[in-house]
């Protein structure tokens, strides 16, 4: 029998520093009541009671195979400890869609990501969010008024019919249900091509929502569109801030909406990295700015980054452009890398952080207790249209 021996790598801590101060600035004009859960919370606070872990074990014992617990690559350590499954959003809600007996399926993550999983699962199963204010803030760039307001400003520019919708699984129900209605689809940050590609071959435009970034990238980068090609829409102006002359010659839409904590990366956060790491590799999420993709080595969703980090030969250096639970886990799962957040400030994903263990013992006990908490239900009409556009992307080629 061989054996090999784990060379010996240099560590160095995620060199990230806490902050009190705001994520980013998110523009004049910005409706703080749909850019929810932008702040930077700096660190995170200290562990749980160790008493509720044994509440929790103790709890989801006596739940036995009628709770499921899914839980979101971004969350913490110690609510990932209980998930039966991780991953990103549409792996999890169909995850739960895959387990038609249980009866509740508790949803570790934020709140489209739940309604997500209530659109694909039985009228018998009950989908609980542990805390009703986990809420996206991508996800609240794009209502389904301001929506609608944009498709009659495409209208009266007389480019609706041309124009496909495609939205980004990270949205809510509305917006999906508004996408399903107009023929459009949904996609994930690893299909996002495909999604685009379809799409051009119904219209001659395409309306991409809510991260501009993942649906520049997408055209841009992985297509060979301009940038030229690409408009953004601001619902916090008139008219979307766009002339009609600009909405007919554009080819992408984009939507003024953005990932709070991806967005924060800049070009300066790649080249500081690179000149303390020397040989890094940079490997960032296609939600980071168009330049931040640019500067990368690798871009891929969060499912490509693990496997990457997976298949990485033993010395190597990497640092992510991502959640930062995220590569904390990655870190302390591959010790043989060094392995490092992009930027020197803590951000964790605010609103994820709220799914918290004190949370998901309340959660597992009052449903023990035969009590019905945070349900998350999406009307019937909502869900129709919502599931034609994710049924459409699951038809994709």
């Amino acid at each position: 029998m061989t054996t090999t021996q784990t060379p010996t790598v240099p560590t160095e801590p995620l060199d990230v520093r806490p902050t009190p101060l705001a994520l980013l600035l998110l523009g004049r004009e910005a409706d703080p009541r749909s850019e929810r859960g932008v702040e930077c919370p700096g660190d995170l606070p200290a562990p749980s009671d160790p008493d509720l872990v044994a509440r929790a074990r103790a709890a989801k014992a006596r739940l036995g195979g009628k709770v499921f617990i899914l839980g979101h690559h971004y969350q913490r350590d110690e609510v990932i400890e209980f998930a039966d499954v991780t991953g990103d959003s549409f792996k999890l809600a169909r995850d739960a869609a895959a387990r038609p007996d249980a009866e509740y399926i508790v949803f570790c993550g934020v709140h489209f990501m739940a309604e997500s999983a209530d659109i694909l699962t039985s009228d018998a199963q009950q989908v609980i969010l542990p805390d009703l204010a986990a809420g996206c803030s991508m996800a609240d760039m794009a209502t389904a008024e301001q929506v609608a307001e944009c498709w009659d400003v495409l209208v009266d520019a007389g480019v609706a019919d041309a124009t496909v919708p495609v939205s980004y699984m990270n949205s809510s129900a509305d917006i999906k249900a508004f996408t399903g209605r107009h023929g459009g689809t949904i996609c994930t940050s690893s299909n996002a091509r495909r999604a685009l590609e379809w799409a051009f071959e119904q219209g001659e435009k395409v309306l991409f929502l809510p991260d501009q970034h993942l649906g520049r990238n997408t055209a841009v980068r992985d297509m060979g569109l301009s940038l030229d090609d690409c408009v953004v829409y601001n619902p916090h102006k008139p008219g979307g801030g766009l002339t009609a002359e600009q909405l007919r010659a554009a080819k992408m839409i984009l939507w003024r909406g953005h990932c709070s904590v991806h967005g924060r990366f800049s070009l300066e956060s790649v080249e500081d990295v690179r000149a303390r790491i020397p040989g890094v590799n940079v490997l960032v999420h296609p939600e980071c700015k168009h330049e931040v993709v640019t500067a990368a080595d690798y871009v891929g969703s969060t499912e490509h980054i693990i496997k990457m980090l997976d298949e990485a030969p033993a010395g190597s250096a990497w640092a992510l452009g991502t959640e930062l639970n995220l590569v904390r886990r990655l870190a302390a799962a591959h010790p043989d890398k060094q392995i490092v957040f992009l930027d020197k400030t803590v951000c964790f994903c605010s609103t994820m952080n709220r799914i918290d263990l004190p949370h998901l013992v309340w959660t597992l006990e009052s449903l023990a207790d035969g009590k019905l908490v945070n349900r998350i239900q999406v009307d019937a009409e909502t869900e129709h249209f919502a599931k034609l556009a994710l049924e459409q992307m699951l038809a994709l080629p």
